[in-house]
Parts: structure tokens; sequence; C-alpha cells
């Protein structure tokens, strides 16, 4: 028997095609806006689909569950950057102690930051936990929200949040504090913005795009390394 109660709408496959053909949509805009930073495929395509899916009454997580391959397709978007940074290897292995320390801090600073104002304003552990990651790339947060017990929802969220006000302010940022090396616009993109600043960074220059892809590494690791045993330590 024929259920007519289903809805094409509420298919997986409707809702990976709407993920594809949104972003595709905003991505052809973008560009022939000239690129501008309020037209980004990224913020266009969270507000069309949130709309959507909203105005459609689309369950979340079965959106979310339809869409799970393209998180699993960012692992290896991620692994290819591996090429910029074997062509600026040169210009890298000369500052490593530096950009060592600066990763060192600016993860854990990100992530002292993020449970800081979740704190403030009530949130649970669960939410601490789920905000903690905000700012390595979407793979490894959701990773590690789910073994560590947060809402891997609410990491991803995170994280697109995060990526989306990093490449916005940056340019405001780089201009009053007058930051014009590319090598350091680039490490401060990957490191806040991980995997869309670093897509920005190579719209700057292919240093700023090695620079971000090594900061978005860096972070990770270093954020996947200290974070469980930072809550293990706290927890414990």
């Amino acid at each position: 028997m024929i259920d007519y109660s289903y809805r094409i709408i509420d298919s997986p496959l409707f809702a990976l095609v709407l993920t594809l053909g949104v972003f595709q949509l905003s991505q052809v805009l973008y560009l022939r806006c000239g690129k501008r930073l309020l037209l980004h495929p990224m913020l266009i395509s969270v507000a069309v689909i949130a709309t959507t899916i909203w105005l459609l009454e689309i369950d979340y997580q079965r959106y979310f569950v339809a869409n799970e391959i393209l998180y699993y397709m960012l692992g290896p978007a991620t692994v290819a950057l591996a090429l910029p940074l074997y062509l600026q290897f040169k210009h890298i292995r000369a500052l490593w102690k530096q950009l060592l320390v600066v990763i060192v801090l600016g993860a854990s600073a990100a992530v002292a930051f993020a449970v800081g104002i979740a704190w403030l304003f009530g949130g649970t552990l669960e939410t601490m936990i789920s905000m903690a990651p905000k700012s390595v790339t979407t793979p490894i947060a959701m990773g590690l929200s789910e073994e560590l017990g947060g809402m891997v929802q609410l990491a991803a969220g995170a994280v697109i949040v995060t990526a989306i006000a990093g490449i916005l302010f940056s340019p405001l940022v780089f201009k009053v504090l007058r930051i014009k090396d590319e090598r350091i616009q680039g490490l401060t993109l990957g490191l806040i913005a991980h995997g869309l600043g670093t897509a920005r960074a190579f719209e700057l220059s292919q240093t700023a795009g090695a620079f971000s892809s090594l900061a978005l590494g860096l972070t990770g690791l270093f954020t996947a390394i200290f974070l469980p045993v930072a809550v293990a330590w706290l927890g414990g």
C-alpha cells in the first residue's frame, strides 16, 4: 500500500540537492558580484537553507543525516591542502618556532573564549563541550564533540558561525591593525576561521593560503590532543 502522506521534501535526496543547489547558485552570485564578502556563498547558503527548512517544516535531524556524505568529504579536502604547504615549505620552515607559539596560544585562547562565553550565559557542560572546538575544521569539531559528550549539531553550527564571522571581520581587523603581511593574514584566517578562512586566504594569494592551511592543520591537531585532556582533567 502506498503511503501518500510521504512528502518528497522529506527525502534524503531532496536535502542533498537543496544543499548543493543553493551553494552552487550562491557561488555564482558571489563571483558575478566581484566576491563581495557580504555575499559569500557560505553566508547566503546558510540563510537560504535555514529559511527553506523552516518554511517547509523539514525535520533538521533528517536534513543533517542526509548531508553526512558532505561532512565526510571535508576530511579528504583538508588533506589536499598539503600541496600548497609543500610549495611554501622553505618559508614555513624558517619560521617554525614562531608559528608553533602562535598556534598553541591562539588555539588555547579560542577554546577558552568559547567555553567562557557559554559559561557566562549559563550554558550546560554539554553546551560548553560542544562550543569548545569552534575554531577547528568541521570534521574534527564534530568528532571531538561526539567523543566528549557534546552535541554534534551544535558543534557544527558553532564552527560555521565562527568561520563566517572570521571572514567578514578579518578585513577590518587587518586594516585597523595595519596587517599587510600575507603570511600573517593567512595564519590568522586559518587559525580562527579554519576551512572557510583558508578558502578566503587562497583568494588573497598562494602564500596566504599556504600559511592558512598550516594554521588549520596544526590548530586541529593541537585541539584534538589538548581538549580531551583538559576535559578529563577538569572532570576528574
